[in-house]
């Protein structure tokens, strides 16, 4: 039986089914989140990460070539999760820009205040590298990249002409309740953001 194929039961007389790349990456990513979840990328080695998967070293290899390969995408698959959770809130809410932009704020204190939070995975991760061009640096980049433009458009709807600013405000409002949230629990200051971002919206849309 290769790592890759699922295994037959003692009554299973068929060809074992293969999994396809697919599935093998999702294997390996949900795995890694996981890990990553409980301790840190850095403190998480490929062996053990192989060995928590269930598949072979060389089918992880071939899927992802190195360390910094793989956490860059597990980060990049986040990335991708969240974006598209803000943007089916954005949808149901399109016409009301005030509501919409709240809407990603409220998505962020959904996060701060779920069981097991420890902070920003992006920062979390990114953190732990010094090279600017790090996959894990710029996947997070990229996703702080992507929020800022959905925040930016949302803001200068609401108010025109000064959406930068506004948009930059509550950027760092969330930014701060993933740090507060991550430090000092749910119900430290990160408890104030949603009504702090309603506060500087309806200022800024007067």
């Amino acid at each position: 039986m290769t790592a890759a194929a699922i295994p037959l039961t003692a009554d299973d007389t068929s060809v074992p089914v293969r999994r396809s790349r697919a599935e093998r990456q999702a294997i390996v990513l949900d795995t890694a989140e996981r890990l990553f979840a409980t301790r840190s990328s850095r403190s998480v080695g490929m062996d053990e990460l192989v060995r928590e998967t269930g598949l072979g070293k060389m089918t992880v290899y071939r899927l992802f070539k190195s360390k910094d390969d793989l956490v860059g995408a597990y980060l990049a698959r986040k990335a991708a999760t969240v974006l598209a959770r803000i943007d089916a809130e954005l949808e149901r809410l399109e016409g009301d820009p005030r509501a919409a932009l709240l809407s990603v704020v409220d998505t962020v204190e959904a996060d701060v205040t779920r069981a097991g939070f420890r902070g920003c995975p992006f920062t979390n991760v990114s953190s732990e590298y010094d090279d600017p061009e790090h996959p894990a640096r710029s996947a997070a980049a990229d996703y702080k990249f992507e929020l800022h433009a959905r925040l930016e458009r949302l803001a200068e709807q609401v108010a025109p002409g000064s959406g930068e600013d506004l948009a930059a405000q509550v950027h760092l409002i969330i930014d701060g309740m993933y740090l507060s949230g991550g430090l000092l629990g749910p119900d430290g200051p990160a408890s104030h953001g949603r009504r702090l971002a309603e506060r500087l919206v309806d200022t800024a849309a007067r």
